[in-house]
């Protein structure tokens, strides 16, 4: 028996455009005889999976396909939708893949003694314009180094690594410089050029520009009977894992607000031409939330936590992907009795609030833009095993 041992090296999150490093090792487990293994090689897939009652995938007529959706012509072992066969029943997924690398052979005819171990890396360079990884009410993209192994007199075997792909448009467009490197820029006529940074520096150094604080946007909120709040929030984009920090000033407003609420959603919008009905509306998917009381309260704040584990803002052939701030106050359609403030402060006063309140509630969304987060930040909370091993 060989055990197959696959291992990302930094983890589970990358950019697009980013080069995986994969450790595969192989390892006879046995104590009797020599194991030979055939072949091996590894590929990246990205699987798009869908709900058939909200999404219809558009098939190319001149595409010749079989039940699993792919080309009769270019179906391989390392078809992610076809199962495994052996003792028992491996079931395959669901889907179609939108992304595939050229396998690579990571070794030929390979004899083990017992208790003998060989090591082999694999690189593999996502694409730039591929999807990022995204599980939606309607749509579902999941990627997986797949590696594909077969030993002598016996079936071949898939083992698949899962792993996350955030996307930063735009990243291969820009070019930076590093500003510590030891170069005279004074003197045109010496030898040798700059470095660019790395993929990963690159994609820090835009986030910072792109979320970092301008000034400040101010709302004025206002319903038919006059002004419920002035609304202050500082950026309109944020990265993933940073909070969005605003504030409310209910002074010398009109109209009396006794609750607000902001919650932090998805809008999951599928194009016209993927659409199962024609008046298919917005998937709307709600994350974290604020809530609090601001009866008799001059100002209050805000602070909403972005997960780190969401997709940021994107768009495919199939589904575009936006966020917003929905807010909800409730407001009183009548004055509300003052309350009696003494004039020495070492005395105290309690104000009673009518029984009964005709209150109604307003709603209004601010559209705001999510980016990617340096993916070893992601990596720190990310579910998704960086190791996985298999038998064969």
């Amino acid at each position: 028996m060989i055990d197959v041992h696959a291992c990302l090296v930094r983890g589970s999150v990358f950019l697009a455009g980013e080069t995986i490093e994969c450790i595969i090792t192989f390892s006879n487990k046995g104590q009797s005889r020599n194991e030979t293994l055939a072949w091996a090689s590894a590929q990246v897939h990205c699987q798009c999976s869908v709900s058939d009652s909200k999404v219809k995938l558009p098939t190319p007529k001149s595409i010749q396909q079989d039940a699993t959706g792919f080309p009769i012509d270019s179906v391989t072992s390392f078809t992610p939708n076809r199962g495994e066969m052996d003792l028992c029943l491996h079931h395959g997924e669901k889907g179609i893949c939108v992304v595939s690398t050229t396998p690579k052979i990571l070794v030929c005819d390979l004899m083990l003694a017992p208790g003998e171990s060989k090591t082999y890396k694999y690189y593999e360079t996502i694409p730039q314009d591929a999807p990022p990884s995204y599980k939606g009410q309607s749509v579902k993209y999941s990627y997986k180094v797949a590696i594909g192994t077969q030993r002598v007199s016996s079936p071949t075997r898939l083992l698949r690594v899962p792993f996350r792909v955030l996307v930063l448009y735009g990243l291969g467009d820009t070019f930076f410089m590093d500003p510590d490197d030891d170069y005279d820029t004074d003197n045109p006529f010496l030898e040798g050029e700059r470095k660019p940074n790395s993929l990963l520096d690159q994609a820090v150094q835009v986030l910072t520009t792109i979320t970092s604080r301008k000034s400040a946007n101010t709302y004025n909120i206002t319903n038919s009977r006059g002004t419920v709040a002035r609304f202050c929030i500082f950026k309109s984009a944020y990265k993933l894992g940073e909070d969005i920090i605003a504030t409310f000033d209910f002074s010398n407003c009109h109209v009396p607000c006794i609750q607000y609420s902001v919650t932090l959603q998805s809008e999951e919008l599928i194009t016209e031409e993927c659409r199962r009905r024609p008046n298919q509306g917005v998937c709307i998917s709600s994350y974290s939330k604020h809530q609090e009381f601001s009866i008799h309260v001059s100002k209050s704040h805000m602070i909403l936590p972005i997960p780190l584990h969401i997709a940021p803002s994107f768009i495919t052939d199939i589904v575009c992907l936006k966020w917003r701030l929905r807010f909800e106050f409730v407001t009183s359609k009548e004055p509300l009795p003052e309350q009696v403030i003494p004039a020495d402060q070492s005395e105290s006063a309690t104000w009673q609030g009518p029984q009964n309140i005709g209150v109604e509630t307003m709603v209004w969304n601010l559209p705001i833009k999510i980016m990617p987060t340096n993916p070893l930040h992601a990596t720190s909370v990310s579910l998704l095993r960086a190791v996985t091993t298999m038998s064969v």
